[in-house]
């Protein structure tokens, strides 16, 4: 099958992360932090060396990596875990993610926020950084949350300028890269970022069930969950050092061998070279859906300033017959709304949603003829 839904998961995964996940769990498949033996001691150092990774990947060492099993979980536990003041302008882009619009809107009821979006130029999808300067100094952010790059039309936001200009009023800044992190070489150093999300199984080649944030050391966000770190047992609260006060119960050992390979192959393959075959593949698809005028594309047409994540729509049709086809003919893509519903509002294409496209390293010329031999079935028979 043709893969084109790597905005949900990166697959195929490298070669690597199979069989080294499988090797560690069949060798050293054993909890952390919860004994004295050889076998916890290689599955404690598995976990410090995938952070130290992370950090290294991210040009950030003096930071530190928080474990979840989801992004989902991440995003819950910093935005929950902050004590915001009701009435808190609260500045989101057009294009986040369910995970932390319902979030918010779960703070909401209990406490009023402000919800704004971030201004962006719907003809040529870029933000407007200049616009954005004067709506912060005529309402001053309390909370900053920004999607790096769209899950539905792949449009990547300039964060370190937006940030730069949130953080004169002492905000919280909060970056989501679940679809960029591996793939865009990003600079975490700078204090302007005080948290960011990433998923493991997408950008980053690594399975599913492993997910976090980074932070600084002194992140001071209530803990989401309670229970046993495996440190500092006789105590009835939780430690106060991070990541520890946020990493509750067994950590999935399993995850965390397949994203520690997943690191050394990005590492091996280097960044650049992984975003460059990536932009190759991202204009290919491009070139092929345009070769169809009963295919509208919403996302910017010229693949710049955008990851490759391509939302379509097609005349005459809903986007979940238009999978069933394509399904049928071998091509995998998403349909709907990507529990995106905000950006579709944003977009235009809401309640029906979208056909996505999303492409990744591994994709070859094969993958493209068989889309081009599905998209012009579909045009045949419109």
């Amino acid at each position: 099958m043709a893969y084109f839904d790597n905005a949900a998961t990166t697959f195929p995964k490298p070669e690597e992360v199979y069989t080294f996940t499988d090797k560690f769990y069949r060798e050293f498949g054993v909890n952390v932090g919860r004994g004295q033996h050889v076998l916890a001691t290689k599955a404690s150092s598995l976990v410090g060396e995938t952070r130290q990774l992370l950090l290294e990947l991210n040009h950030c060492s003096d930071r530190k990596v928080v474990f979840t099993h989801t992004a989902t979980e991440a995003l819950n536990t910093i935005l929950r875990g902050m004590d915001l003041p009701s009435g808190s302008n609260v500045y989101v882009s057009p294009f986040e993610h369910n995970a932390v619009m319902r979030v918010l809107h779960y703070i909401g009821e209990q406490k009023h926020l402000n919800i704004k979006e971030l201004e962006l130029d719907r003809t040529n999808f870029l933000y407007d950084v200049e616009k954005i300067k004067y709506r912060f100094a005529d309402n001053p952010p309390n909370l900053v949350i920004v999607s790096h790059a769209s899950n539905v039309c792949g449009v990547i936001a300039p964060i370190k300028e937006i940030f730069a200009l949130s953080k004169q009023y002492d905000v919280v800044n909060v970056v989501d890269m679940c679809q960029t992190m591996g793939l865009i070489d990003t600079d975490l150093s700078e204090t302007n970022v005080d948290f960011a999300v990433f998923a493991g199984h997408k950008t980053l080649y690594g399975p599913f069930g492993i997910a976090g944030f980074i932070c600084s050391s002194n992140a001071n966000i209530k803990p989401l969950m309670f229970g046993g770190t495996g440190i500092d047992s006789a105590s009835r609260t939780l430690p106060n050092t991070v990541p520890e006060r946020y990493e509750v119960g067994s950590p999935n050992i399993t995850a965390i061998a397949g994203l520690n390979a997943a690191l050394k192959w990005i590492n091996k393959v280097g960044i650049e070279n992984i975003l460059e075959t990536e932009r190759h593949n991202h204009l290919r698809l491009l070139e092929k859906l345009r070769e169809f005028n009963n295919i509208k594309i919403i996302s910017p047409i010229n693949g710049e300033n955008s990851v490759g994540v391509i939302s379509c729509n097609f005349e005459g049709y809903e986007s979940s017959s238009i999978g069933q086809v394509l399904s049928a003919h071998d091509v995998a893509v998403r349909t709907g709304l990507h529990c995106s519903p905000d950006a579709h509002h944003y977009l235009g294409t809401f309640p029906g949603g979208s056909v996505r496209f999303s492409v990744s390293y591994f994709n070859d010329e094969n993958d493209f003829q068989i889309l081009h031999n599905a998209l012009n079935y579909i045009y045949e028979n419109s």
